[in-house]
This record gives structure tokens, C-alpha cells and sequence, in this order.
């Protein structure tokens, strides 16, 4: 069988797929990748055949414009709201769908890749392709080749949720209140290729979620949900000497992601600060930065080693407590290992909302970014270190997504529904 992945050009929204492409792969079906030409080095270094299309977005530049916007007229829009106590009203779903992320998000990724990544599935003519959730693209090419298709999650299913609760929303209006950003784009560019709108265009036929139950986003998603165990990796690894041997004391990782340095011009968080809390603690400290950013730091503690590129599933675990942003790569690698975690979460989409989830289930703590200190960083990691608990509930974690089906086993299930006699979730249209 034939298979493509596709993603727009984010390296933190494709390698959380490599496991069950591999997986494909090794099962003896024919696998590409599809985005824009960035990702083609990150992709090409998994082993995974890449295709170009279209164009390089913008996104970049869109958000650094967003930046220098006056604060009265800068859109926001909180993701998180959709799974608070009290859901957000329809002016601000709409506006949420209207002002930001529809016009300056989903727009500016899949436009200059939509009409290339037609034409290939057109004459590649994949059996089945697997879209990134943000990739609207790829669910427009697999209607318009007569594909079934699947969205692949890279972390909680907001989006998702928050469509459930706009198409209810806007059940209660008047008809001619009934406006929908999202469905008037997305109807206009499947037209073109002769695809009706479907809500399969926007939440895929099955969603691929890597996501364990207990840290599930607490609210409707209206998806048929195809749970796979999520297999970290984080690129090419080299374990270092130093790696190869048991610490004497206890490991401490801080591992703050790739986004903000690439999108955002660098961490949201002061990285001297969190390594001055950890100073006077009988700890070892792996800090993972890249150049520029320990280049920024002034002097560094003796009990602190700044490494460039360690892959975090092969440091993960020899450590026991990780500093991380709250991304869900970065969260989910260090719970595949059992390893419990102090987050101290920038507001970037989900982030603050897995950080808590992560803590009611005891498996760590949140540090509010606005109180960051060196004393509430220290206090974070003594409590982590010194409490068995939170490792134990962490190891319930790690026990909870060893039991979620493996890309082997998926790569079995998704090839068998895309072939004859498939069921009715991922059946040809």
C-alpha cells in the first residue's frame, strides 16, 4: 500500500509521527512524507522519503507582525478556554475562528502548499494519508484523490473540542447569525478540486492520538479516537560518554523545547533564573540549549552541564526530575520514561492546560510563570526529588501509555481499514 504523511513545515508537529511511519514502513508499505520544502532535512534524516510542495509559509513573519501590533489592537484568543469549567461564548469562539486563527494561523500554513499537494496525491495516488490536525491540506488532497485519511496528533485535541462547541454555539443562533470562518474557507479551497465540505475536512474520518486517557482533554471532541502509544523520538542519536554512566547524585533535565527559539526568537523563560535556583542543590543538571541560548547566559552553576543537542529520549532516562515548558513532546518523552516533572509553561496553545493535567495526576508541579524565582524553581525540584510519590505516579503514567497500542500494532489496523472491505471510519470516498 501507498502512504503519506503530511505536515506543514513545524519540526515539533512531524517527528511525533516518524515511530508509526517507520512502523509502515517496516511492515513492507510504501511511505513518503509531504510538506513544504523546510522540513525536507529534518525529514530526510529520519530515513523518510520527502516530497516538496508549494512553498515555504510565512508564519514567522506573521507572528512577529502580530508582536509589534499595539496591544489594543493585537487578537487573542485562548485555546484553553474551550476545556474550562465555564465554555467560552460564542462571540469568542467565533471571533477566536474569525480574527486569529483561521486568517493568521491555518491560512498562512496551508494555502502555498494546497494546490502541489493536490497534484502529487492525484498522481502518487496514496491509499491511505495521514495529516498533521492543523494540515487542512492534507484532508483536501486525500478527498480529492479518493482517499481516506486520519489526523495525527501532536498533542491535546483542542481544536477538536473547540469545534464541537462552536457547531453547538451556533446551533442556538438565528440563521443569519450562522457565520463559519472556518467552513467558508475550507469550503472555497475543496471546491476547487470538486470536494465538498465535510466536517471530515476539519476533525479527519479517526484521529491518531498519542495522548493517554488520564491526561485527555476533559471535554467532548466529537472524533472517533484511534489511541497509539506514543514511542518518543526526538532525531538522530548519539548517546555521549558521559551519558553511558549512572550519575552519582540525582539527574535533573531542563528541557525546554524547539518552538520558541524558532518561532518565538528565544525561550519565554529566563534560563538563568531555573539554573541559580538549582545552584546549591546536591544534583547534577543536564541543561539542553542551543548555542545562541547558553551564549546568553552569564556564569553557570558548577553542578550544571549545558549540552547543545541530547536527544531527549535517550536522556530522559538517566534522569530523575525534568524542568520543561509544558510541551507535550517534551512532557510526554519524560513520562514515557516514568520521569516526573516541574512545568513552568508559556502560554502557547495547550501547554498551561497539560502541565495541570500532568500535576492532578501527582506526576508533577506547575510553577506559574509569572512567580518564577530561583526559590520557587528550588522548591519545585525538592519537592519532585523528595517525595516518592510524584516518581510513583509518573511510573502509573508510563505504565498507562506502555499499554496504548504500538505503532506496530497500528500500522496493522490503519493498512487493514484502507484496504478492501475497510470499516466505515476510514472507507474510500
Amino acid at each position: 500500500m501507498r502512504i503519506l504523511f503530511t505536515t506543514f513545515s513545524e519540526k515539533a508537529h512531524f517527528i511525533g509521527m516518524v515511530p508509526l511511519a517507520w512502523a509502515l514502513r517496516a511492515a513492507g508499505h510504501e511511505v513518503r512524507v509531504a510538506s513544504q520544502p523546510e522540513l525536507a532535512p529534518t525529514v530526510a534524516a529520519t530515513g523518510l522519503p520527502f516530497v516538496g510542495v508549494g512553498t515555504d509559509h510565512l508564519l514567522p513573519q506573521v507572528i512577529s507582525w502580530v508582536g509589534r501590533m499595539g496591544e489594543d489592537m493585537r487578537p487573542d484568543f485562548d485555546m484553553m478556554g474551550v476545556a474550562a469549567a465555564e465554555p467560552p461564548s460564542w462571540e469568542a469562539l467565533r471571533a477566536g475562528y474569525r480574527d486569529v486563527l483561521v486568517p493568521l494561523w491555518w491560512k498562512v500554513v496551508n494555502d502555498p502548499m494546497l494546490d502541489d499537494l493536490v497534484s502529487f496525491c492525484r498522481a502518487w495516488r496514496p491509499d491511505l494519508v495521514v495529516w498533521e490536525p492543523l494540515t487542512f491540506a492534507g484532508a483536501i488532497a486525500a478527498q480529492a484523490c479518493g482517499a481516506p485519511h486520519a489526523r495525527f496528533l501532536w498533542s491535546l485535541d483542542l481544536f477538536a473540542a473547540m469545534r464541537v462547541q462552536y457547531l453547538e454555539r451556533m446551533g442556538e443562533r438565528p440563521g443569519a447569525d450562522r457565520d463559519d470562518p472556518l467552513r467558508a474557507w475550507l469550503e472555497n479551497r475543496a471546491a476547487r478540486y470538486g470536494v465538498g465540505f465535510s466536517e471530515d475536512l476539519v476533525r479527519g474520518r479517526a484521529t491518531l492520538d498519542p495522548v493517554p486517557d488520564s491526561l485527555g482533554v476533559p471535554v467532548p471532541t466529537g472524533t472517533r479516537r484511534l489511541p497509539l502509544r506514543y514511542v518518543p523520538y526526538n532525531g538522530r542519536a548519539v548517546v555521549p560518554d558521559w551519558l553511558r554512566t549512572p550519575p552519582a547524585r540525582p539527574r535533573v533535565a531542563l528541557s525546554l523545547g524547539i518552538t520558541a527559539t524558532r518561532r518565538l526568537g528565544g525561550h519565554t523563560v529566563d534560563v538563568g533564573t531555573l539554573l541559580e535556583g538549582l545552584a546549591d542543590l546536591d544534583v547534577e543538571v543536564v541543561a539542553t540549549l542551543s548555542a545562541p541560548e547558553q551564549a546568553k547566559l552569564g556564569a553557570v552553576p558548577p553542578n550544571a552541564r549545558l549540552v547543545e543537542y541530547v536527544p531527549l529520549h535517550a536522556l530522559a532516562p538517566a534522569c530523575d526530575a525534568m524542568i520543561t515548558h509544558g510541551g507535550a513532546g517534551t512532557v510526554l518523552t519524560g513520562l514515557a520514561h516514568g520521569v516526573p516533572q516541574a512545568a513552568v509553561p508559556h502560554h502557547m496553545y495547550d501547554e498551561p492546560l497539560l502541565a495541570s493535567l500532568v500535576a492532578a495526576q501527582g506526576a508533577g508541579v506547575v510553577v506559574d510563570p509569572a512567580r518564577v524565582s530561583p526559590d520557587t524553581v528550588r522548591e519545585s525540584v525538592l519537592r519532585l526529588l523528595g517525595d516518592p510519590a510524584h516518581a510513583g505516579a509518573a511510573g502509573r503514567l508510563r505504565e498507562e501509555m506502555a499499554a496504548m497500542p504500538s505503532p506496530a500494532d497500528v500500522a496493522r489496523d490503519l493498512a487493514g481499514a484502507a484496504g478492501e472491505g475497510a470499516g466505515p471510519a476510514l472507507t474510500r470516498s
